[in-house]
């Protein structure tokens, strides 16, 4: 008070101190600071390459510590004031890079379209394939929620490790582009290219050819990968002795490579199927059959689902000889990836 009244008459109307009073900032105390703490956040363009928080989890708590080495006096609380102040924030990744792009994958989308076009003007049946995400079966946490009386949430086990006596859930499915209607196989043993075909000729015998009695041919398009891949050799073995069993010509287009997230199936069946059992443990192969079939959308999407308790073998080869007893004939463009299989 009575340094206030000697300066009295050197303040400004609105002030009760002097210009500059007040606990200095640590850019004034602790010069280069700032400059040493980006270097530590992002030591590659920070021109920092031997930085020792290069490889480790960048917390307030380290990135305080890390300064504290190199002689500044800081706390965490304080990192985390200057970080805000010089613009940075928490982030996480973000899925926007692709990697390279084929160059003929628009060419290969344009040609898919066409096709499906031409399948669809003409009544004959298109449908996209693809295998959903392994699921193991038991009281294991699912991300989503749902309505439950307060206080009696689903109780499940802390770790997810596979129980040998429940197994595991593959879902293999076919989604008609025309009818909006959706077949799900459920396996428990491998995703194979012969469990692929054996869906592909359930959803056939339970909906297809009850949709498609006059159908001349069928057309399929499937990811470039897995067990309907472009280069697997036992995908087109089964798929020969499918057209010869149900007497038509099938014919295959597959996504070009990396892009896969635009197969039909993904968004339009798949996803909705996620939605619909969010939040529930999946105890039992019948609750994810019944999920599955239970799935609905106002658009008029209905879904069908069976379990499949056959057994796939694995590393089954396919000889040239084998190969060359198909009756398959390739596009002129990129014939590797869009064919028909003769019966």
């Amino acid at each position: 008070m009575a340094e206030l009244k000697k300066r009295k008459g050197d303040l400004a109307p609105d002030r009760v101190r002097k210009q500059g009073g007040g606990r200095k900032s640590l850019n004034v105390t602790q010069p280069g600071v700032v400059e040493a703490l980006e270097r530590l956040v992002d030591p590659m363009t920070r021109g920092d390459p031997e930085s020792p928080l290069r490889w480790t989890c960048k917390s307030t708590g380290q990135l305080a510590e890390g300064l504290r080495k190199v002689d500044f006096e800081i706390s965490a609380s304080s990192v985390g004031r200057l970080l805000k102040e010089a613009g940075y924030s928490l982030q996480s990744n973000q899925k926007v890079l692709e990697g390279t792009n084929h160059p003929d994958r628009n060419e290969q989308f344009e040609y898919i379209n066409t096709l499906v076009r031409r399948f669809q003007n003409s009544g004959q049946p298109v449908i996209s394939v693809d295998t959903k995400k392994k699921e193991l079966i038991g009281p294991f946490f699912r991300g989503g929620r749902e309505w439950q009386p307060t206080g009696e949430p689903h109780k499940v086990r802390v770790h997810d490790f596979l129980d040998p006596e429940l197994g595991k859930a593959i879902p293999y499915g076919v989604y008609d582009l025309t009818a909006n209607q959706g077949w799900v196989s459920v396996g428990i043993d491998h995703d194979t290219a012969k469990f692929a075909a054996a869906t592909i000729k359930r959803w056939w015998q339970k909906q297809g050819i009850k949709l498609y009695r006059d159908a001349r041919e069928l057309l399929i398009t499937a990811d470039g990968g897995g067990s309907n891949g472009w280069k697997n050799r036992l995908w087109k073995v089964e798929l020969q002795s499918l057209a010869t069993e149900i007497g038509i010509p099938i014919w295959v287009s597959h996504l070009p490579p990396g892009t896969s997230k635009w197969n039909k199936i993904e968004h339009r069946m798949f996803s909705v199927i996620t939605q619909n059992w969010r939040g529930r443990p999946l105890i039992s192969h019948e609750v994810i059959v019944k999920l599955i079939a239970g799935t609905r959308t106002k658009t008029g999407l209905s879904v069908q689902a069976e379990l499949d308790t056959n057994s796939y073998e694995t590393e089954i080869r396919i000889s040239d000889e084998d190969m060359a007893q198909l009756r398959i004939k390739r596009a002129k463009f990129r014939g590797e990836w869009n064919y028909k299989i003769l019966p």
